[in-house]
């Protein structure tokens, strides 16, 4: 009997230990099932066609990294208004899970629902924001929203708890916005949001981000904007065309080291069809 007993032991430990990986293995695919509903959620909620205006270039970059089974919350958009500006969100959902990502959906469905009431951007994230709050959910968002008009290449601009963008021009001048900038969508009702504005000129660039390109724990979010900074005025100075300044700005936020989702949305001003058109026109009015 005694003999007997150490083996009866082993093997009552191997089946526990049999159910317990069979359980954790199953937690694993459950929550592995959650992270690719996740991300196809996202893939389905972001715009896959950018709008065109002659002059002007939009490019995005997206990468929806995770860290372990948690996924977050970054959006970008573009869209054409009613009035033939041109609409440009980005913006980061509080949280990294499914739910954050669903809370993505409404705030960019929201934008884009609500820019058909108003266009101009301080008071459209004033109605996301109420409307947002009127869902009674406990997610926040902050999000930068933008309005081109490429007929003037005014660039007007609202911001609500996010990230600043960076600028640059031709020759040589770059920087980060100064805006004043209102909270986070969602936290508190009525509130304001102030817009600056800004001319994209020829040759010009905006570049809108999230934090995870330029913060994680290998880099400040200043030195990660300063990163962005010079990629942008390099872009600038060189005419560099501005998918290719997504594609430096999205391939330097690998150094961050971050764990958060990384988004990029590039605006720039080239000028070369608008010039040409210039000088169609010219040429038939000649006599």
């Amino acid at each position: 009997m005694s003999r007997k007993r150490p083996m009866d032991d082993g093997d009552e430990l191997l089946a526990r230990l049999g159910s317990l990986t069979a359980q954790a293995r199953e937690r694993a695919e459950l929550q592995r099932s959650r992270v690719e509903l996740a991300l196809a959620l996202q893939r389905g909620m972001l715009p896959r066609d950018l709008p065109t205006a002659t002059g002007y270039r939009l490019a995005v970059r997206y990468a929806p990294a995770y860290h372990g089974l948690n996924v977050g919350g970054d959006w970008y958009d573009a869209f054409r208004m009613s009035d033939g500006r041109i609409g440009l969100s980005i913006g980061d959902v509080q949280g990294h899970n499914i739910e954050a990502t669903a809370f993505m959906g409404q705030v960019r469905v929201g934008l884009r629902a609500l820019a058909s009431v108003t266009s101009e951007p301080g008071e459209l994230l004033a109605l996301t924001n109420d409307l947002l709050i009127s869902l009674g959910g406990d997610l926040f968002a902050t999000c930068t929203f933008m309005r081109l008009d490429p007929a003037t290449g005014v660039l007007e601009s609202a911001r609500a708890g996010h990230i600043p963008c960076v600028w640059a021009t031709a020759d040589g001048r770059s920087g980060v916005a100064e805006d004043e900038g209102g909270p986070p969508l969602g936290v508190q009702e009525a509130m304001e949001y102030p817009v600056t504005r800004y001319r994209l000129t020829q040759g010009g660039v905006f570049v809108l981000l999230t934090d995870g390109v330029v913060e994680g724990p290998s880099m400040s979010v200043e030195e990660g904007l300063d990163q962005v900074v010079r990629l942008a005025g390099i872009a600038a100075v060189a005419g560099l065309e501005a998918h290719a300044l997504a594609t430096a700005v999205m391939k330097g936020a690998e150094r961050v080291g971050h764990e958060d989702d990384a988004a990029v949305l590039v605006v720039g001003h080239d000028g070369v069809l608008r010039d040409q058109e210039r000088r169609v026109r010219g040429r038939r009015v000649q006599p």
